[in-house]
């Protein structure tokens, strides 16, 4: 237990020297792997336990950029895209954009490695599409560290069913641009909707560009068929560690839906990033990354 300890102290003052907004090395070169008749894009770096960071919506491994020397540091810090994520060209018409497809991709390319169970590691739909893979596929999953998974079907209360269906009706905006092939602005004001209003504009050129590269997954994200909706008894039934990380200015939506979910798990815990909002990874990435290792060392 001494040197448990120890090696989680250790790990966090790691992460704290190297959780930068942008990292100034480069990154790792792209590996790629064929799974599911796809090719997935991933980094790969480091030795050890690994922990696989699964992107959200509108974005790709790139936005992982601020964890990666940290992780990497002690773990194996492996990031990947998700099919029709990225800048590679699509592998069909994006017919397959589900997040049913995601996950299969993810399990897949878990065993293409040879790497369970890992750490799994999400941001948005991407902590989603972690929490299916850890129903559907347990085997697969040593443990989770969710940022607000969006997962409305766990959601019981009236009064916070009542928010999430408010919530919904306000992305009204993004779909009229999204129609219009716009996707740009759609991207743009998704970005604003999650987080604040401009704070698409107060990004750096180099983090804009990630979720303009990706702004072609806009239609297919608004068109994508409803993942299979969990339960609360479902996800109360995930062994495995979980922590579950909400931003302290984040809207009430995903408010409502992070701390259904860690009601519905048992053990599982619930850390507040101060002084951000949705995207916490990238908004305050010393206080995301210090709380990683309360996952990471829990077994």
């Amino acid at each position: 237990m001494k040197k448990l300890l120890i090696a989680a102290a250790y790990l966090a003052l790691l992460v704290s020297r190297a959780s930068l907004a942008e990292s100034d090395d480069a990154s790792s070169p792209l590996r790629r792997v064929s799974v599911n008749g796809t090719t997935i894009a991933y980094v790969d770096e480091g030795r050890g336990t690994p922990v696989v960071f699964v992107h959200g919506a509108f974005s790709d491994h790139r936005v992982w950029e601020s964890q990666r020397r940290a992780v990497a540091s002690g773990y194996r810090f492996i990031s990947l895209d998700q099919r029709y994520f990225g800048v590679a060209a699509w592998p069909d018409d994006g017919s397959k954009f589900s997040q049913a497809t995601h996950v299969a991709d993810l399990a897949a390319f878990i065993q293409q490695l040879n790497i369970a169970p890992a750490f799994v590691v999400g941001r948005s739909y991407g902590a989603g599409v972690g929490l299916a893979l850890s129903v559907r596929h347990p085997e697969l999953v040593r443990g989770l560290f969710l940022n607000e998974p969006p997962v409305p079907s766990i959601v019981s209360d009236p009064a916070d069913q009542q928010i999430v269906n408010t919530e919904r009706k306000t992305i009204a905006p993004i779909r009229e641009a999204a129609s219009a092939g716009n996707v740009s602005e759609a991207v743009k004001l998704f970005f604003d909707w999650v987080n604040a209003p401009g704070d698409f504009d107060a990004l750096s050129p180099t983090v804009r560009a990630i979720y303009l590269d990706n702004a072609r997954t806009v239609p297919l994200t608004l068109n994508a068929p409803p993942p299979a909706p969990f339960t609360c008894e479902q996800e109360g039934q995930i062994k495995v560690p979980v922590v579950i990380t909400m931003g302290e200015l984040t809207r009430p939506y995903f408010r409502v839906l992070a701390q259904a979910a860690h009601r519905c798990i048992q053990g599982s815990r619930l850390i507040v990033i101060p002084g951000v909002r949705h995207g916490a990874p990238t908004q305050n990435p010393a206080a995301f990354n210090e709380a990683l290792p309360t996952l990471l060392s829990a077994n």
